[in-house]
């Protein structure tokens, strides 16, 4: 799980300016409002990158990278996670959310499901491996 927190590039007394990812070209940029308690993902992307900043909120991530464990960490506003391709992915609301999510891939627009392809449910994965 590659997850960052991203610091500000520049402040002064007008505020700040935060690049959240640079030197890369996308493909979509999205914002998803999760209420808490709701699971996002719970898939994987065989040619889409998927970069999933926190706005507001927090939110518990899942992530299983091909033949490894199933990991978990919470995410709070300013942190990033980078889901790279094959990696599979979760976002579980631990409260109110918002996050921004962009992509580098075929994943975007009506296009959405063309990359996307469904897993069992990863929190549980995680809850599976953890009583064994």
């Amino acid at each position: 799980m590659n997850i960052q927190s991203i610091k500000a590039a520049f402040e002064d007394d007008r505020g700040s300016i935060t690049d959240l990812v640079y030197k890369t070209n996308f493909d979509a940029v999205t914002l998803i409002k999760s209420n808490k308690g709701s699971i996002r993902g719970n898939h994987f992307h065989k040619d889409t990158t998927q970069y999933s900043y926190i706005l507001s909120g927090s939110v518990i991530a899942y992530s299983q990278k091909p033949d490894d464990k199933v990991e978990r960490k919470l995410l709070k506003p300013g942190e990033l996670m980078i889901s790279l391709p094959l990696e599979r992915h979760a976002l579980h609301a631990a409260e109110d959310s918002e996050i921004l999510i962009i992509t580098k891939g075929p994943r975007n627009g009506l296009n959405y499901e063309a990359d996307t392809f469904r897993v069992n449910p990863l929190h549980l994965q995680f809850v599976e491996l953890i009583s064994k």
